[in-house]
This record gives structure tokens, C-alpha cells and sequence, in this order.
């Protein structure tokens, strides 16, 4: 038993109570105090710090999908090439900021060191091009056209190039089978940019700053499905930028492969025929200007007549899309969007738009028929047309007498569809128009298809334009207040113009009927629009949306999936008026027809072929030239501006395109080995079991001179505007009438 007394033990125990709640409270105290200074002293310090810690991701571009044509022959697809990049991450760890790696680079690729320098600084909103607008933990392209022997050079010494790769990648690359460069069609690409990617971010198809991206043509319409995903592989980082370790890695996969309706064959002949005629047109004289054609632009569409595809558009000028590739430069780009050049990266297959001439007639017959006269009643072929003072003059001032719808066109008889445009004018109520007016040439136009976009599946098609009584009201509207402080009662011509145009400028004036009905005034259409149109009488009515895609198969060939031909409507006239319209096209290309001259020994007993001449006056220029064609399996419509009239410029391109599709010499007779195309292609391509397509080789086109016999009284003349002739509110002038 302890001689401790009981009080003195109680004491001992709660002197070391005090002691462990004073070490206690101390130790709360000081973390206390710690917490504070780092919350609340330092916090912004910390946080500032901690903000620099996080996952940064490094992209591995997807390879694009190819783009094949029907054959499975590639018109884009990837090649592979030395690409130089440098990274920054390495860079940046050196004294002097890579700036000696750098130097030691440019000698070896034979580039300014300000150039390297250039391409591997960041964009931002004060930075120039060049500069990188990816991300800065990637490599960054110096350089995608790097020779074997500066590949060599760089890996071989590895010590003097630290943080530069030298690897083969893939690269874009437009194939141009048989030199057909398809430009317009299948477009271009760029890297993506800030704006875009801010926009897609919620959306189904996210970008990434790596990305390039669809601009212009199919490349653009399906940009989605070429594109593929992107690998991305994430790093965390301090702040510093040292990679601390690997988070995540998603790997890349392969955008699909896209197969169109187009014939790499069939492409180059339309591209090669389209820039002759326009080359033969320009050493031709107007005789009655005594000017050269200037032949500034063309376009020419073939498309299947029974399903709207387009086996070949062409346009010129054209350009080489592979300028694109890497990067353009800034003087290849202003060449590009030049007027000098005239804007080559314009596709005037759906965006080149000018009045129609005679092969609008087929919507004038359409829309008189629709207005109760019979196709085949007689109607007065006459010399000219009088409204007033104003005579409105036939080809070569030439009349035929009474003769039918079919015959009209046969001959292209103006007079008859001016009598007949007026007559509807009238009957509408004229400049007080009726209530229940029905406005058939205009509706009907409407109902072609004209007047508003086919729904192509390319990007920034233009609608043309229809001038009907609504479009005049809109347009008076928005140039009245110029017209009423420019225009003078007794001025000059123009202040006259426009001192009438602000006064009554949205009124549909007689002449206007009588210019429309041949396709004149103020009436736009495209080549596209017309091709659809002629398509649909062709196939018995049936007016299609124009499809250049027609499947999209996974990069493992395992998912096909069909782009189906769709219909937009059908044309507003019976099946028998069709009939009488495609006999009366039938007749243009026989004898006495005003394209006969460009089909001489064409076998109609076989392929029986179709057309419809055309000759637009455009104010202050030369005239435009349209030729307007169908078989039963394929419509082409070739236009060419400032060339002259359509059966002289274009016809003889587009004789020989049909030559070549059905494999014809110029007697007509048929060698069905030499036939491109002699029905449309239905298969798709063969897809392998390793998901790759077979492609057939393309041999570049050989034109064969077909020199049909010339007839008399065939060729169409150029005529002058009539003396006083009122111009459109566009600028317009009035059609001479002369419009075969």
C-alpha cells in the first residue's frame, strides 16, 4: 500500500490533465493558424498554383475518309509524307528557348529561321498567320514536304535535334484521275478555327484544334462522316508544364469513305471539252461587233435522267484544290478571290446564274398549255412582235406562219411565245393585276423547280431568280428611295430609267411578260436548275433533289450505307404534254431544227437524243451561250458566258461528252469498248474483306476530233440590241428577240 496520500495522487493526475489540454489547444491552435495562412493569407497565391495543375491532351489526327467516284477510283484520298514538327514542351526547357534547335532546322529543310520560328508560335488575336492554332502539348507541323535525306539527317543526329520528330503521316491528297481535277465539286480543307470550335462544343460532332475541316464542296457537306474522331491522348501537368503522368488515352479512329455518283472518266472529258470550247470560242470574232468572244466562265452538268445523280460537273476556271494542302500562302489565296481571275473557287454548276434564253421554252409551252391552249394548235409564227414603238424581231427576222408548240421550239420561234406571254399578261389583268390572277408563266417557272434552290448536297447553292409580280413589288421596294434621288423626268437615259423605275417600278409591264416568256429580262437560272428540269421530261415528270453522294461505307467496310436518289416534286403538266415536249425537242436535233447542225449522223434510231438552243442577252456583255440535251439515260446542259450563241459554243462539247459516254464516232456509229458509260452506273464498288476498294485505273482522256457535217441555215447569228430597247430593272436589256 503507497505512503502517497490520496489528495497528493489526485493533484499529480490533474496537473498532467492541464498539460495534455494545454498541448492539445496548442496543437489546434497551431494548425489552426496554418489553415489561415494558407486559406486566407496565401489562399490566392495557392490557388493561382493549383490552377496550373491539371490534364493537358495531345491529339493524334484521325485519317480522313476518301472520297471515291462510282468505281471506287479516288478522287481525295490520304498520302503519306515526311511531316518535321517540333515541340514546344521541349523547347521551352531549353536556355535559349529551342531558338539554336531551331536554326539548326531551318538550314537543314533549306527554310528562313524566321519562317520555323513562325510556324511554331502560338496563335492569338494579335499573331499573324503563320502560327499554331493547336494545341502547344502536340507536335507542332514545321514542315509536311521534308525529303528522305532531311528525315535522315535530323534522326541521325538526334543530340542536335532534341524535341524534332521526322515521321511519315498522312496527308491529303487530291488524286486528279485522268487530269480531272473535280476542284469545284469536292472543295477544299483548312484548319478549324476558334469561333467553330466554341460553336460545336455542345454539339454532336465536337472539334478539336488539330482538326481540318471541310470548306467548300462534298468535303464540307460531309465533313462529319470524313472526318472521323480524332485520338486523344491526356497528360497531367504542374504548372510548370512537366508532365506528371498519363491520365487517359482515347485511340483515333478512321473517318468513313465516301462513294459518289461521279465518273472520274466522264469528269475529265466534260473538264478537257468545256475549257476547249471555251479556248475555240475566244479565237472567234462577233461579226457584228467585231469583237472577240471573251468566254470568261462555263459550266456543264450530266446528270442520270431517271434518278438526279450527277455522274460530272465541271466549271471553269477552275483551280487545284492540293494548293490547300498544309496551308495556302497568302498569294495563292488572293489569286484564288481575284476578279482578275475571276474567282475561280466559284462552282458555276450551282452558283453561276444568267437569264436562260430559249431553253426556257420549255416552261413557256408548259405554262400556255397549263392556260388552255392546246400544244399542237396553230400559232402565228410572225417576223417580229409589235407592243407600241416597240418590236420585239424572230430569229433572223424570220417567219414560219402558223405552226404548233412542238414546232415553236423546233424552230425557236420567239413570236409565238410572245404572243402567247402577252396574252397572259392581259388575261391576268396587266399593271392592275386580277384578284384571282393564276400568273401561269410564272407559277409554272416555280413549279420547274426555278427560282429556288434543287437541295443539291453541296454547300451555297444560288436560287436564280423568277421576276413575277411579288419579286417586283420586293425589289421596287428596296432601290425606290435611290431610283426617286437619281432619277429626272427629261434627264439623261439613265435619270430617265430611274425617274420611271421610282414612279412605277413595281408594276409587271407588258414587255416584261413578253422578255420573260423566251427566257430574257430579268429572269436568273443556273445550270443545275435547268439540267434538273430537262431530267424530269426526260423521266416522264419526275423532278429529283441533284445528289452527288451516294454512300458513305465505315472504315472497316463493313456498314454501307446508301445515299437514296429523293424526289422533290413533279413537273406541273400532264403526261401527255411531256410527251409533246420531248417530241418537240426531238425535232430540234433533225433536220430543220436549230441544233441539227451539231448532231449529224447521231444514230436517233438507237440513242434518241433531245435539245433545246439558247442565246441570253446579259447587259454590257456578250451573249451567253446554253445548250440544253437528254437521252433516256443521261441530261447534260452546258452554258458558256461571253461565247456567243449556245449551238456554236457549246454544242461541239457537248456532242463529243455524249460521244465518249456512249462510245461514238462522229458517223454515229457505236464501239461499245470505247463506251465510258453507255448506261448508268447502279453497283456500288466491291468493298475487300480488310474494308479496302479495288480502283480501276483511269487513263487520261485522248480527245478524238469528231467534225460533224456543218448544214446550211443552221448556225445561229449574233444580233444587235434594237435601237431604245427598255432595259430591265436589273440592267437588263430587252431580247431583240433572237433567242434561238
Amino acid at each position: 500500500m503507497s505512503n502517497i496520500p490520496e489528495t497528493g495522487r489526485t493533484q499529480r493526475v490533474q496537473i498532467r490533465l492541464i498539460v495534455i489540454q494545454v498541448l492539445v489547444f496548442s496543437l489546434l491552435l497551431t494548425l489552426g493558424g496554418r489553415l489561415w495562412y494558407l486559406q486566407i493569407r496565401n489562399g490566392d497565391e495557392y490557388t493561382a498554383e493549383a490552377a496550373g495543375n491539371g490534364v493537358q491532351q495531345v491529339v493524334q489526327p484521325a485519317v480522313r475518309g476518301s472520297i471515291l467516284d462510282a468505281r471506287g477510283v479516288p478522287l481525295a484520298d490520304n498520302e503519306t509524307r515526311l511531316v518535321v514538327s517540333a515541340s514546344r514542351t521541349e523547347l521551352l526547357k531549353m536556355k535559349d528557348d529551342g531558338v539554336g534547335v531551331l536554326t539548326r532546322l531551318a538550314d537543314v529543310l533549306d527554310m528562313k529561321v524566321q519562317d520555323v520560328r513562325d510556324k511554331v508560335r502560338l496563335c492569338d488575336s494579335k499573331t499573324p498567320q503563320p502560327c499554331w492554332n493547336g494545341s502547344p502539348y502536340q507536335p507542332i507541323p514545321v514542315t509536311d514536304e521534308a525529303t528522305t535525306q532531311q528525315a535522315l539527317q535530323i534522326r541521325e543526329r538526334a543530340e542536335d535535334f532534341p524535341g524534332i520528330t521526322a515521321e511519315p503521316t498522312a496527308v491529303r491528297r487530291y488524286a486528279a484521275p485522268g487530269k480531272a481535277r473535280t476542284a469545284q465539286v469536292l472543295g477544299y480543307l483548312s484548319p478549324v478555327t476558334d469561333d467553330e470550335i466554341q460553336k460545336a462544343q455542345d454539339g454532336p460532332s465536337p472539334y478539336l484544334r488539330s482538326d481540318q475541316v471541310g470548306r467548300s464542296g462534298i468535303e464540307r457537306t460531309y465533313d462529319k462522316e470524313l472526318r472521323g474522331k480524332a485520338g486523344v491522348t491526356r497528360y497531367e501537368v504542374d504548372n510548370l508544364g512537366r508532365v506528371m503522368g498519363e491520365a487517359e488515352n482515347d485511340p483515333a479512329v478512321a473517318g468513313s469513305t465516301l462513294v459518289t455518283s461521279l465518273d472520274a472518266r466522264v469528269q475529265a472529258v466534260a473538264e478537257y471539252e468545256l475549257a476547249a470550247a471555251m479556248k475555240q470560242v475566244r479565237n472567234e470574232t462577233d461579226k457584228i461587233t467585231g469583237r472577240k468572244y471573251e468566254a470568261d466562265s462555263g459550266a456543264v452538268v450530266v446528270m442520270e435522267s431517271k434518278t438526279g445523280r450527277i455522274v460530272s460537273m465541271a466549271s471553269q476556271p477552275d483551280y487545284d484544290p492540293n494548293d490547300w494542302v498544309g496551308g495556302i500562302s497568302g498569294k495563292q489565296y488572293a489569286k484564288l478571290t481575284s476578279k482578275k481571275s475571276n474567282y475561280p473557287l466559284l462552282n458555276r454548276g450551282i452558283q453561276g446564274q444568267a437569264p436562260a434564253g430559249s431553253i426556257f421554252k420549255v416552261v413557256s409551252a408548259s405554262a400556255a398549255v397549263r392556260g388552255g391552249h392546246a400544244f399542237n394548235d396553230r400559232y402565228e409564227c410572225s417576223s417580229s412582235y409589235s407592243l407600241g414603238n416597240q418590236t420585239f424581231a424572230n430569229f433572223e427576222s424570220q417567219g414560219h406562219g402558223p405552226i404548233t408548240l412542238g414546232d415553236a421550239l423546233k424552230y425557236s420561234c420567239n413570236t409565238v411565245f410572245y404572243r402567247l406571254g402577252h396574252e397572259e399578261w392581259v388575261k391576268d389583268g396587266g399593271i392592275k393585276p386580277k384578284k384571282d390572277a393564276k400568273n401561269w408563266f410564272y407559277t409554272t417557272a416555280r413549279d420547274f423547280g426555278l427560282g429556288s434552290e434543287t437541295g443539291i448536297d453541296l454547300p451555297n447553292e444560288v436560287k436564280g431568280r423568277i421576276p413575277d409580280r411579288q419579286w417586283k413589288q420586293d425589289f421596287w421596294e428596296a432601290n425606290k428611295d435611290a431610283w426617286c434621288k437619281e432619277g429626272k423626268k427629261g434627264g439623261t437615259y439613265v435619270q430617265q430609267i430611274a425617274y420611271e423605275s421610282c414612279l412605277e417600278g413595281n408594276q409587271l409591264k407588258a414587255y416584261d411578260s413578253i422578255n420573260y416568256s423566251i427566257g430574257q429580262g430579268d429572269v436568273l437560272v443556273t445550270p443545275i436548275q435547268m439540267a434538273t428540269a430537262y431530267a424530269a421530261i426526260s423521266n416522264g415528270g419526275t423532278l429529283h433533289e441533284p445528289t452527288v453522294g451516294k454512300a458513305v461505307i465505315s472504315p472497316d467496310g463493313k456498314t454501307v450505307q446508301e445515299i437514296e436518289p429523293k424526289v422533290s416534286g413533279k413537273l406541273p403538266v400532264n403526261a401527255q404534254t411531256i410527251k409533246d415536249l420531248d417530241k418537240g425537242l426531238r425535232s430540234v436535233v433533225e433536220p430543220g431544227g436549230t441544233a441539227a447542225w451539231r448532231f449529224g449522223g447521231w444514230p436517233q434510231d438507237k440513242i434518241p437524243m433531245r435539245a433545246k438552243t439558247g442565246t441570253a442577252q446579259v447587259y454590257g456583255k456578250q451573249t451567253t451561250g446554253w445548250f440544253a440535251t437528254y437521252t433516256d439515260d443521261y441530261t447534260i446542259i452546258m452554258t458558256i458566258s461571253q461565247g456567243g450563241t449556245g449551238s456554236g459554243s457549246a454544242g461541239p462539247a457537248v456532242r463529243k461528252i455524249y460521244d465518249a459516254l456512249y462510245g461514238l464516232d462522229s458517223a454515229g456509229n457505236q464501239d461499245k469498248k470505247r463506251a465510258l458509260l453507255p448506261e448508268p452506273q447502279k453497283a456500288l464498288p466491291k468493298v475487300q474483306p480488310d474494308g479496302s476498294i479495288p480502283a480501276p485505273k483511269v487513263k487520261p482522256y485522248d480527245p478524238t476530233p469528231v467534225t460533224p457535217e456543218e448544214q446550211p441555215g443552221g448556225q445561229e447569228p449574233q444580233l444587235p440590241l434594237p435601237p431604245g430597247g427598255q432595259p430591265g430593272l436589273t440592267g437588263s436589256p430587252a431580247s431583240t428577240g433572237r433567242q434561238p
